[in-house]
């Protein structure tokens, strides 16, 4: 891999009325800020992975959804979008496709030397239940690493890296509502399957991680209005990604952050954990050795 390729992201725009520490009175404004950006570092593409909106109701989030949808139409790259949760509260992903004007299935666009995985997996947050991972989602992206011949940068709303949420204003207390129970792990399985470098990069959990799992990094990326980490300001977060042989993640905005990873060393996995400590064959060993003595 020699050339480089940029996206420029965005994430959880929340559009609407400012609710918990969401400031979604400010979206539009910074959505455009975005959109100058966008003008400004010309990048090849720009993912938006979902939560446009902030749903109330149907009436109110077409309306919304279609705001939104407007300005991401000042974009000239290419503009790839997601659902989260707020966008199918009360909108099918049909209305979704409809109002940003392309489809939104899973989906593979090969660009140069790496491939995007717009893993659109179902986030409809289902009550009661939480997120549910459905097995067609699983089995897509099984065939996709199965099937790669390039490295993969895998997008989705929802993470499945299982990191910690201890800190967040939303999910230290609601784990399980920051993933999809059981459904994420089985994901992570997927990933360990692959043969080319792999990186993961999501929303939805409103702050800013890396967690390596197995060699591959996972990302999650700041809301562009939540304010939980920056109040009382709205964080005003982006992130410009560019894929080489390195990946290089850099967030603009009140809550930067920057990191930089061999894209080589992700096609790596790590040592099979030990089991129990009690269970080990040392262990078992040792306390024959003592029930003989």
């Amino acid at each position: 891999m020699s050339s480089s390729l940029r996206l420029a992201i965005v994430t959880d725009i929340h559009h609407g009325d400012d609710h918990f520490t969401k400031k979604g009175s400010s979206a539009l404004g910074l959505l455009t800020e975005f959109t100058r950006f966008v003008a400004d570092t010309k990048p090849d593409a720009v993912i938006d992975m979902g939560d446009r909106i902030s749903d109330r109701d149907r009436d109110t989030d077409l309306r919304l959804e279609t705001e939104v949808a407007e300005i991401f139409r000042a974009v000239a790259p290419p503009c790839f979008h997601l659902c989260g949760n707020h966008d199918r509260d009360h909108l099918t992903v049909t209305d979704n496709a409809e109002i940003l004007g392309q489809t939104l299935d899973n989906t593979v666009v090969d660009m140069g030397a790496w491939s995007l995985v717009l893993w659109r997996a179902d986030s409809r947050i289902h009550r009661p239940g939480g997120f549910v991972l459905p097995e067609s989602d699983l089995l897509w992206l099984a065939g996709v690493v199965a099937q790669a011949d390039r490295p993969l940068a895998v997008f989705s709303h929802v993470p499945v890296s299982g990191h910690a949420q201890e800190g967040n204003y939303y999910f230290e207390r609601n784990p399980d509502s920051a993933t999809y129970p059981g459904g994420a792990e089985r994901a992570r399985a997927v990933l360990a399957g692959a043969r080319v470098p792999v990186a993961c990069f999501a929303g939805h959990v409103h702050w800013n991680t890396l967690t390596v799992v197995n060699g591959q990094p996972h990302f999650t990326l700041q809301s562009l209005t939540e304010t939980f980490t920056t109040h009382p300001e709205p964080a005003a977060s982006w992130a410009l990604l560019e894929l080489s042989d390195t990946i290089d993640w850099r967030v603009y905005g009140r809550d930067a952050l920057s990191a930089s990873l061999p894209a080589g060393r992700t096609a790596h996995r790590w040592m099979t954990p030990l089991p129990l400590f009690e269970d080990h064959p040392e262990a078992r060993l040792r306390r024959l050795q003592r029930t003989e003595g």
